[in-house]
């Protein structure tokens, strides 16, 4: 982990691309990357299920176990940890670490306090060396103050949370508030909201794409065929079939 950890500096933070499928993962490792998340919403696309549904447990935990034969460290979206029992999701997280991931992604869904506490407190005392990444989702799924934010923040870091992720937190003002809690503090990047560099004036210390590459893929896959049928130019250069057969 404490390579990992070293990535998250605040004001040159670390930009986490999101695989869900191991061809993307090569891609992007062979691009330089040098650590890579998974995204919940693309891992259960794949297979056909709602985002971060249980039954994508099974799948999640085989797709970090390819990924780390990869040159690069993997943090793991586990959503809510598939669970409602911190033992469960302390299972989880000792189950990733044994494949080689060095991180997780843990959300609160907006869950009492209380229980993701406890929940943190299970995955920290079953997995020590491995980064939690304590997500609340004040921002995303809610419409909750920033004060709500640094109130689930502050427990989550005395609970033992090793990072901050706050998806959809953008005004400046409200970051720096989060950033002062002391704690690495992930942000998703959002197109036309914020910037990477715009973060990392802010101290922020990693940025996550989420499910953003997975939805520019089902985009790209789309217009690529649109063009096809309507006669237009490719809407970009993909790898060659050579190229992608070299990944794997």
């Amino acid at each position: 982990m404490d390579e990992f950890r070293a990535l998250h500096i605040p004001g040159s933070p670390l930009l986490l691309p999101n695989a869900w499928e191991f061809g993307v993962g090569a891609f992007l490792a062979a691009q330089g990357f040098r650590a890579l998340g998974t995204t919940s919403l693309g891992v259960s696309a794949a297979t056909g299920e709602p985002d971060g549904a249980p039954s994508t447990r099974d799948t999640t935990v085989a797709l970090t176990r390819r990924l780390t034969r990869l040159d690069v460290l993997v943090s793991v979206d586990i959503a809510d940890g598939f669970s409602a029992d911190p033992a469960a999701v302390a299972d989880l997280a000792a189950e990733l670490r044994e494949t080689g991931a060095v991180g997780v992604n843990v959300e609160d869904g907006l869950a009492p306090v209380g229980h993701q506490v406890s929940l943190i407190k299970a995955v920290k005392d079953r997995v020590p060396d491995l980064f939690l990444n304590a997500r609340t989702d004040t921002h995303w799924s809610g419409d909750h103050s920033v004060e709500e934010a640094a109130r689930r923040a502050n427990a989550y870091a005395d609970a033992g949370a090793d990072g901050l992720f706050v998806p959809g937190l953008a005004d400046p003002a409200d970051v720096e508030r989060i950033v002062g809690i002391g704690l690495p503090v992930n942000l998703l990047f959002l197109p036309g909201k914020v910037t990477f560099a715009g973060l990392a004036e802010l101290g922020v210390a990693r940025v996550s794409l989420g499910s953003l590459p997975y939805r520019a893929a089902i985009a790209a896959a789309a217009q690529t065929a649109l063009a096809v049928r309507d006669g237009r130019d490719l809407p970009l250069s993909p790898p060659s079939y050579a190229d992608v057969v070299a990944l794997l």
